[in-house]
């Protein structure tokens, strides 16, 4: 590989290139679904290629191929620094990349058991376990398993220096449970909605995720929903599982902070942004005790790495700190927007294949002081909102709406009644306003986002989000 890495710069810089990198990866897939006691899926992919990205007379220039080969790597060099010329043209300002140290250094995933040792017959036999307890009632007419591992395994060479490798490993899983009965149709998952939970981890994470010990509960729970009366209308205090909370910080702050889309560089996906670079350092974006920080280092994180695509070491940095907005997502390209020397590392691509993009980071509200007990017992007749069923985000990121699967009224300090089709919505600087209690660091956890889509052509990528129960004062609910 290094000869590999070596030959790019060396033709790049042949070629006029001021600044050239390549990443060679490798990535090997497994996806596995059931559906009503049979295998429904089992997808198994790899991919092995090269992208080559230059800056020549001030401007990008990319490239790249799966033919990993000397004539292959000589042409699409030669192609890359020929786009850049070719954008100079009519480009305006020259690039102009934040300095970073250079680093040359080995990094992987910390697992204990490698997924892609476990026999599919394992994997399967637990997912099939799952599915006859959810199917237990002949009411649930659709009962799904699932499970996803990736190993990723890159090469990283700058012409500034920077030798990296990484081997990065995400695993995970989860279930559903549709039920059905008089015209009414009600959906539960577990750990939670769209797939489970994802960690950067090996296959330790399935047994931990106790799947066939929370099946019982999610088809009763299912069941329960179908003759559960609708959330109620008007205004309620909230309190926000933290299966729930993940969506909530991804799509209200995250992607508000990715700084190319608060330039207007990006507007694919729900748009732009309103946390706009005069706000940075004195707008309010929640309470006091709203502190949101971004950490690529986090262990199981579905980010962390211990470089990110521009070559940047991963670092943990506030971004909203006591309710304040004081930093941004950035890569190397426009981290001096933001005031700042050094890019935040939260640049990456999917793939060989795809140009670096700012991406967020794992990105999560830090835990309050509140026991769990504590908390619902200061919060009668508030509305415990699990697991998300829908979202809809303006193209500012400000005003929204979630729908979850259920909902739970708080009384004598206990969840109670249960409400189906819950719904809430806010303008986001509001509602983070309204954040008056988070639980302890006891109820905080990760959670993973695994098919977050950004840019044109689209790109998926990675992220988790931690946080605790939350509760808000005063949302609007029940929104039909």
């Amino acid at each position: 590989m290094r000869d590999f890495l070596d030959m790019a710069l060396n033709v790049a810089e042949s070629c006029g290139a001021t600044y050239a990198d390549i990443r060679i990866i490798d990535t090997r897939n497994e996806k596995i679904d059931t559906r009503n006691g049979v295998l429904s899926g089992l997808e198994r992919s790899e991919s092995l290629g090269f992208g080559v990205r230059v800056i020549a007379n001030g401007s990008w220039g990319f490239a790249s191929s799966s033919n990993l080969c000397f004539d292959e790597l000589r042409r699409v060099t030669v192609s890359a620094c020929r786009l850049a010329k070719a954008a100079a043209t009519v480009a305006g300002e020259h690039v102009r990349l934040a300095s970073e140290p250079v680093h040359v250094d080995f990094w992987q995933t910390p697992f204990i058991i490698d997924p892609f040792t476990v026999p599919l017959q394992d994997k399967l036999g637990l997912l099939l376990q799952v599915d006859e307890i959810l199917r237990h009632d002949a009411r649930i007419k659709v009962a799904q398993g699932h499970m996803k591992f990736c190993r990723i395994h890159k090469w990283f060479a700058s012409s500034e220096g920077a030798r990296i490798e990484q081997v990065l490993l995400r695993s995970g899983g989860g279930f559903s449970a549709a039920a059905v009965d008089n015209g009414e149709t009600q959906q539960r998952s577990y750990p939670a909605s769209f797939g489970g939970q994802y960690k950067n981890m090996g296959y330790e994470i399935i047994p931990a995720l106790r799947l066939p010990e929370n099946a019982e509960r999610i088809r009763d729970e299912a069941v329960e929903l179908l003759s559960a009366p609708d959330c109620p209308q008007g205004r309620r205090d909230i309190i926000l599982h933290p299966n729930q909370m993940m969506l909530q910080i991804h799509e209200s702050v995250g992607h508000a902070t990715e700084l190319d889309r608060v330039l207007g560089m990006e507007a694919n996906y729900a748009g732009t942004s309103f946390a706009t670079t005069e706000k940075l350092g004195n707008f309010r974006y929640g309470s006091d005790i709203v502190n949101l920080v971004s950490d690529n280092t986090v262990p199981g994180g579905c980010s962390t790495a211990g470089y990110d695509d521009d070559g940047v070491a991963a670092q943990r940095w506030h971004i909203v700190k006591e309710g304040i907005l004081v930093g941004y997502h950035t890569n190397r390209e426009l981290a001096h927007v933001a005031g700042e020397s050094r890019s935040r590392g939260s640049c990456r691509a999917e793939g060989f294949n795809n140009l670096p993009i700012t991406r967020i980071s794992n990105l999560s509200l830090m835990p309050g002081a509140w026991s769990y007990e504590d908390l619902l017992a200061d919060s009668d007749g508030a509305l415990l909102m699990e697991c998300n069923r829908s979202w809809s985000i303006d193209q500012r990121r400000l005003n929204f709406q979630f729908g979850c699967e259920t909902a739970r009224e708080i009384k004598g300090g206990k969840p109670g009644r249960l409400f189906r089709n819950p719904t809430y919505q806010g303008i986001t600087p509001q509602f983070w306003a309204s954040c008056d209690a988070i639980a302890d660091y006891r109820h905080w956890d990760l959670w993973g986002v695994i098919n977050c889509g950004k840019g044109q052509p689209g790109q998926r990528s990675e992220m988790s989000h931690g946080s605790s129960y939350a509760r808000f004062r005063n949302v609007e609910v029940g929104i039909r």
